[in-house]
């Protein structure tokens, strides 16, 4: 084997151990959250307004330039970064392990909100590394690899936790012990980052054009320290203005209609929540990009302009947020709806939805990554795109249709050491079908996505405008949850996922609309020179 060869092997190794290090927290501030708060018997309304934990995801950009900025010493570019993000994570999950969501829920939402913020800090340096360090030759093979990481993680975060935690078919364990081990975990992933990463590729030299150097150039550190926090202090107003102000104007506008209706007082103040959530964000967004330009936060700044300057940049965004929206919606409450609403039992969706479906979605994104070579970017989006809409009329068929409607089979007992059956747990055929169509389409979505998030990337501001890109990609995955929750109280489930299959036909539209423009993204740049 060449030595460039052995390079590539090295580089799509470590992108996929760094996906495991990326999945890991997510389902901890998600799914398995959703599941530890239903045992704890907390109402899905409130689970739906938990999912807000994940806000830091959709607003990473604000601090994202300090990474470009800054690095941290000893360690080289990026890795430093990614050290401490993921020793902060093993803190912080052990924190929250300590924690009762019955006996405190402020605390704990606290904590997971700590937990998500470490976490979003942690993808965006894994993000900017994995693109300053991936050819173009290699980045639809790289997205697949990444996906497949983060859905082992998730394996084990999400899927065996599960089972862990079913008192009857595992191993009896408490959510506390799962959330130790995966502290536990991010401690070995810390490790695997200071050792065993490969080295990154210089940065372009700057423009020369007249004005563009000006622009791109690095500020002064003091100059981007003093904008970051200017941006804390509006984003800190906000938040206060909001809670002062926003719930008593949202009851002013929707109140008296909400009373007209037939829906029960609590449901009624859900709404009346929702409505002043989005209303608080409305003041605090544009807040924070004022108080960005007065302080003259360069970093963010530059690179948002360097990104803006891309042809279409401004509906890539709205793409962006619109391509994973429908499974956003379709995924928000899948582990209530599978618990709760379905009544399968803990040890059955961990084996069907959090490891075979997981296993399906790595075999989907290295299929999509395999079809990309062919497809090029444009076309595999819209083909994959379909197949996740096509695949939530799934989850409307198996909430019509309830348990039995297909032959399942019978996994035996089995004990691994690490996880187990106790006894042999039935598996309904109807709920396997329906996972598996879903986790093999979104992960032959999730590659081609990410890959076209790394298309639109200029290696100078990787960390800013990567995680503006993926920030926006986060808004359906987060900023659904509320809504959601509320939503699937009032209409029930049917007609909850046949919205989630039409919220996705906008982006095929718009794909549609801008292919030329995807298209052009497929065009490959030069080779770059290690630099680490």
């Amino acid at each position: 084997m060449s030595i460039s060869s052995l390079a590539a092997l090295h580089r799509l190794l470590a992108v996929t151990l760094l996906g495991f290090a990326s999945g890991l927290p997510l389902a901890l501030t998600g799914q398995a959250m959703q599941a530890w708060l239903t045992a704890d018997g907390i109402d899905l309304a409130t689970i739906g307004f938990l999912s807000l934990v994940g806000l830091p995801y959709t607003f990473k950009f604000l601090w994202a330039p300090l990474m470009d900025r800054f690095d941290l010493p000893g360690l080289g570019r990026r890795r430093g970064w990614l050290v401490l993000t993921q020793l902060a994570l093993a803190g912080a999950l052990l924190a929250l392990s300590l924690t009762s969501p019955k006996d405190g829920i402020r605390l704990f939402a606290l904590l997971a909100v700590t937990v998500a913020f470490v976490s979003a800090s942690q993808d965006v340096v894994i993000d900017a590394w994995r693109t300053d360090v991936l050819p173009p030759a290699e980045r639809g093979l790289g997205a697949s690899l990444n996906v497949m990481g983060y859905r082992l993680a998730m394996i084990v975060s999400g899927g065996l936790a599960l089972i862990w935690t079913d008192a009857a078919q595992g191993g009896g364990w408490d959510w506390p012990a799962v959330y130790r081990l995966m502290a536990l975990l991010m401690v070995g992933a810390a490790v695997v980052s200071a050792l065993l990463l490969p080295p990154l590729p210089k940065l372009p030299p700057a423009p020369t054009e007249p004005g563009a150097a000006a622009a791109a150039a690095p500020p002064a550190a003091r100059q981007d320290l003093l904008g970051f926090a200017a941006v804390l202090a509006a984003v800190a107003l906000g938040v206060v203005v909001s809670d002062h102000f926003a719930k008593p104007l949202a009851q002013a506008l929707i109140g008296g209609w909400l009373k007209t209706t037939a829906l029960p007082a609590a449901l009624q103040g859900r709404w009346v929540d929702l409505l002043a959530l989005l209303l608080g964000i409305a003041f605090t967004l544009p807040l924070a990009a004022w108080a960005a330009r007065r302080a003259r936060f360069v970093t963010l700044l530059a690179g948002l302009r360097n990104y803006f300057s891309l042809p279409g940049a401004a509906a890539f965004l709205l793409f962006i947020v619109l391509y994973k929206l429908g499974d956003a919606f379709a995924g928000s409450l899948m582990t209530p709806f599978l618990l709760k609403g379905m009544a399968f039992a803990p040890a059955e969706v961990g084996v069907v939805n959090k490891v075979i479906g997981l296993w399906l979605t790595i075999g989907g994104a290295l299929l999509g990554g395999v079809l990309m070579i062919k497809l090029g970017l444009w076309r595999a989006l819209l083909a994959f795109g379909v197949l996740q809409m096509a695949s939530n009329l799934g989850f409307w068929w198996l909430a019509v249709g309830g348990k039995g409607a297909l032959p399942g089979l019978l996994i035996p007992a089995f004990d691994w050491g690490f996880v187990k059956l106790a006894t042999a747990t039935p598996v309904d055929g109807g709920l396997l079908m329906v996972i598996a169509f879903e986790n093999i389409s979104g992960g032959m979505g999730t590659a081609a996505f990410v890959a076209f998030l790394m298309s639109l990337c200029n290696q100078r501001f990787t960390a800013t405008q990567f995680a503006l890109l993926s920030a926006f990609a986060s808004v359906g995955r987060v900023w659904v949850g509320p809504l959601a929750g509320v939503l699937a109280e009032t209409i029930g489930w049917p007609v909850f996922f046949i919205t989630s299959t039409v919220a996705a036909l906008p982006a095929l539209v718009m794909l549609w609309w801008m292919r030329a423009t995807v298209r052009a993204l497929e065009v490959p740049a030069g080779p770059a020179v290690a630099d680490d």
